[in-house]
């Protein structure tokens, strides 16, 4: 679909308006935003297209993410966060390398911070494996990480959905969500190997492209986080 409106505007809801018409998700419901500071992101996403453009969805991070907030997640939010929970099963926090030596040391230096965090702040006990075997976590550490994400309404569980999926850690991903971590810390910490990997051995294009793909949507997750806190 290529350009076809004049003008953006924010209505009084925070709804989306493309020449006085309201832009609906893909599920054809209002695009109506919780916060003020989300509707004019997303706004400026659609301004941002030039007249006559093709509609490129990878430039439109937010628009997206609010469509799945009310299309995916929005009919069943529990079931929605479910999903992200499954994530503390297998954090990727909890499986260490027991060599090289300086492997060892970054993992720990990046990944203790984050799960010191999450003992304390849910008072949970969290296993440690060296490996890949799976190691299952205590039952009560997962019904508190599980509840911690269910709390989340449906917007911010749609923007926590590719920091935990990308990065494969719900601990990370609550730690940003909770202002306990930066975005930076927890980018660096769930793409930790990979980038020990690229310095040993070189970097890949088709690799180095695909992390860059992943940092766009992690970024987009990221930044509505931010525009919902206000």
């Amino acid at each position: 679909m290529k350009r076809f409106w004049k003008e953006v505007a924010v209505d009084a809801e925070r709804g989306i308006r493309l020449d006085d018409r309201p832009l609906r998700t893909p599920g054809r419901v209002p695009l109506v935003l919780p916060t003020e500071a989300l509707a004019e992101a997303v706004a400026e996403e659609w301004r941002s297209v030039e007249e006559g453009a093709e509609i490129d969805p990878r430039a439109m991070p937010l628009t997206g993410l609010g469509n799945a907030s009310i299309d995916r997640v929005g009919p069943d939010p529990i079931l929605f966060a479910q999903g992200l929970a499954h994530y503390g099963e297998s954090d990727l926090l909890c499986y260490r390398a027991d060599s090289p030596e300086d492997l060892v040391a970054r993992q720990a230096a990046a990944w203790d911070p984050l799960l010191d965090w999450a003992r304390a702040r849910y008072d949970v006990h969290i296993e440690v494996a060296t490996g890949i075997l799976h190691r299952a976590q205590p039952p009560l550490t997962l019904t508190r990480l599980a509840d911690a994400i269910a709390a989340r309404d449906a917007f911010t569980l749609a923007a926590l959905s590719p920091v935990v999926t990308i990065g494969g850690s719900l601990i990370a991903a609550l730690a940003l969500s909770e202002r306990a971590a930066s975005a930076e810390q927890v980018w660096d910490a769930v793409t930790l190997d990979e980038e020990y990997q690229a310095e040993r051995w070189g970097r890949d294009p088709l690799a180095a492209a695909g992390i860059a793909a992943r940092r766009r949507d992690f970024g987009g997750g990221v930044r509505m986080l931010e525009l919902l806190a206000g």
